[in-house]
């Protein structure tokens, strides 16, 4: 079974955005690296945030 491409895009979108990686940084990652790295950031953006407004998290 393959990953869903969607979901592929949407999380290097995310790193790309946040992180300012390029496409083959991101691309160079293996899917359990990708998703610890979304997660990671999900959790500095809830952190920063700090309120119980909608945050900037990868689901």
């Amino acid at each position: 079974m393959l990953y869903p491409q969607e979901r592929m895009y949407e999380e290097m979108t995310f790193l790309s955005y946040y992180l300012h990686w390029s496409r083959d940084a991101v691309m160079g990652l293996s899917h359990q690296e990708r998703r610890r790295w979304c997660q990671e950031v999900s959790a500095v953006n809830k952190k920063l945030s700090n309120s119980s407004q909608k945050t900037y998290e990868f689901r």
